[in-house]
């Protein structure tokens, strides 16, 4: 699985179940950590939307693990402070990469749940867009 979307999946999932996984993966394979998770800032880069220039909104709190599981490592960084998630994030992408995770298909099905549920919040706000253009047309 692409690593942006397996990270994608995992940062809306439930918590709980991301940490089951990892549990799963630590009671199978020698998991090492590398470096526990810790907070740290990261700057936001937002895209200005009349000269699509790049600039930094401001910092946020994430919070970062590396774990290896033989000779493949694992990371992750995500918003919050979250030490448990973020390890078992770490987890979990190392079993991805030494190639032991087992369970993708139930990442599959939760990213077609996660999707429904963000066009179910799309579409109430939708509900509430303004068009301008259209109040222009009035003048």
């Amino acid at each position: 699985m692409e690593k942006k979307r397996l990270f994608k999946i995992m940062n809306r999932a439930e918590r709980d179940l991301i940490i089951n996984y990892a549990e799963e993966i630590r009671s199978r394979y020698a998991v090492t950590v590398i470096k526990n998770p810790e907070k740290s800032l990261a700057m936001i880069k937002m895209r200005e939307p009349v000269k699509q220039g790049l600039f930094y909104i401001g910092e946020v709190i994430i919070t970062d693990a590396v774990v290896s599981i033989g000779n493949a490592k694992g990371r992750a960084a995500a918003i919050g402070d979250d030490y448990d998630k973020t390890l078992s994030m770490a987890i979990i992408d190392a079993a991805c990469n030494c190639g032991c995770f087992t369970h993708e298909e139930e990442l599959y099905a939760l990213e077609k749940e996660q999707q429904k549920q963000i066009e179910k919040e799309n579409t109430l706000f939708m509900k509430t867009k303004v068009d301008f253009h259209s109040m222009d047309s009035e003048a």
